[in-house]
């Protein structure tokens, strides 16, 4: 079927004679928006429970279905017309006949164009080619679309208009109603398969007096009636430990977190989070939830844990690789058991990198730059990265053995970071002291270290319970889960430049 207007029309042109046709309908009077229309089917189980019936069974069965919808395509003729309807779930094909609407009706009808809302009533039947149908006995224009859709061949050509106007990306392009229906589905296994191993969901706020539990630029605005600076949270970290410390054992978030930084095909200032923690849990135990957890997701979203994305297989089917920075660096950037040890080689690879070395770095220091720098595009395969150094991870519990290294992991997989957690620190004086170093690195021009919260301090000298935390990157994960190439792909309206 072919579209009713051109695809190269000049679209102010069609923007107007639709005008003209929403106020011809004005000026006739009556109801120009009707909203009494109740559509009791949808396409897709309609076509489920009847797409494999045989016209001469289904067709005398005269069964009546209702159907609302958007017209995708129309093929005008004579006396009968065809109508391919879009709604949620999928499309199905009207039949519409002059002589079962009557010639007022019908000869309005060939006027509507694509992207009209329309309501319809009728029976099912198949056509000659075996195309479940539905006979119209009624049919009602709903919401006058007064924009054309985008070619129906090559939809919306422009990625960053499918971002900008998400809604016509929607309604033109099917695989981004999946994926983003995806989406929906793999949060909904995250959910349940949290709350079925006992971890309480909670909200927690949005607004925060001080900006804590990550490393990060946040952004700033101010209460009018506390007259006081807020923060939108760049992590729910410090209040989901504080809720450990009131008795809940284990606790979960899944909500937003905001970070005044750079946008690029893994950043979004405004992304989805889970964090989740859990009382007695160490980093191990948090690693091997972690693992199984995002397994199980993988499974429910797509129907398995082995996933293609960008032409290559990634295994979450497989146990995950658990490698320390120092293994890490022997293993993907080609460094000799000795050169890992030493600081010179470390530098001077650093540097070559085109990165800076920080000052006064000491050999994990150096280790996890290194890492950063060269290393983690390479972690195609899920890899659980440890020990990483006490001065990057100012919330986390010392090893006992090696106190200058911390018991936290990040997980890797498609060669970007998608979780991070480590066993908590509880002791309120370390903590403290932590704290004062971050203050120190604000003072030296670190815009993305932490502020010291008096107010934490306060609650885990109360006590907190040995617990293991993480944080999981839920849109980077839907990136795998669905092979979207950007973030801004699997989020509905992605950060943007303002038009003009």
């Amino acid at each position: 079927m072919e579209p009713t207007t051109a695809p190269h029309a000049d679209e102010n042109q069609l923007i107007a004679e639709r005008r003209a046709k929403l106020a011809e309908r004005r000026q006739r009077g009556g109801v120009v928006f009707p909203n009494d229309f109740k559509p009791e089917h949808r396409a897709l189980p309609l076509g489920q429970r009847y797409g494999e019936i045989p016209n001469e069974e289904l067709e005398p069965q005269a069964i009546e279905v209702s159907v609302a919808g958007r017209i995708m395509l129309k093929r005008v003729m004579g006396k009968a017309s065809f109508v391919t309807l879009q709604d949620s779930t999928s499309r199905i094909q009207l039949y519409v006949q002059r002589d079962a609407l009557g010639e007022e009706l019908y000869a309005d009808f060939k006027h509507w164009d694509l992207g009209d809302i329309v309501g319809a009533r009728g029976t099912l039947f198949r056509t000659k080619t075996g195309e479940l149908s539905i006979k119209v006995t009624q049919l009602v224009m709903l919401t006058k679309s007064l924009r054309p859709l985008p070619d129906k061949f090559h939809g919306m050509a422009d990625q960053e208009l499918k971002y900008r106007q998400r809604y016509v990306d929607l309604i033109s392009d099917e695989a981004a109603r999946e994926r983003f229906a995806l989406r929906s589905k793999a949060v909904s296994a995250l959910r349940g398969f949290m709350v079925e191993h006992g971890f309480l969901e909670v909200e927690t706020p949005m607004l925060h007096p001080i900006p804590g539990g990550a490393n990060a630029k946040p952004f700033e605005t101010h209460h009018n009636a506390l007259d006081q600076q807020m923060f939108l949270r760049i992590a729910p970290e410090l209040y989901l430990k504080r809720l450990i410390v009131g008795g809940f054992e284990r606790v979960f978030e899944i909500n937003r977190n905001f970070r005044n930084e750079g946008l690029s095909v893994r950043h979004n200032p405004e992304f989805t989070m889970m964090e989740f923690y859990a009382a007695y849990w160490t980093h191990e135990d948090q690693m091997n939830f972690t693992e199984e957890l995002l397994r199980h997701v993988a499974r429910a979203a797509t129907g398995s844990a082995a996933l293609s994305y960008n032409g290559k297989e990634v295994h979450l089917d497989q146990p995950f690789a658990r490698l320390t920075i120092r293994d890490a660096l022997i293993q993907h950037a080609g460094l000799t058991e000795a050169e890992a040890d030493n600081p010179e080689v470390l530098i001077a690879k650093i540097q070559a990198a085109g990165e800076k070395v920080p000052e006064g770095a000491n050999l994990a220091v150096l280790q996890y730059n290194l890492f950063e720098a060269t290393v983690e595009e390479k972690l195609w395969q899920p890899t659980f990265i440890m020990n990483h150094p006490l001065e990057v991870s100012p919330l986390a519990r010392a090893n006992d053995a090696n106190p200058g290294i911390t018991e936290r992991f990040e997980l890797y997989m498609t060669g970007r970071e998608v979780a991070n957690g480590f066993s908590e620190l509880n002791d309120a004086e370390d903590q403290a002291a932590r704290f004062q170093a971050q203050v120190d690195a604000k003072d030296g021009g670190d815009d993305e270290a932490m502020h010291f919260d008096a107010d934490f301090i306060r609650a885990l000298e109360y006590g907190m319970p040995p617990t293991g935390g993480c944080g999981i990157g839920i849109d980077r994960f839907v990136m795998l889960l669905t092979d979207s190439p950007s973030i801004r792909d699997v989020i509905l309206f992605p950060a943007l430049r303002r038009e003009n």
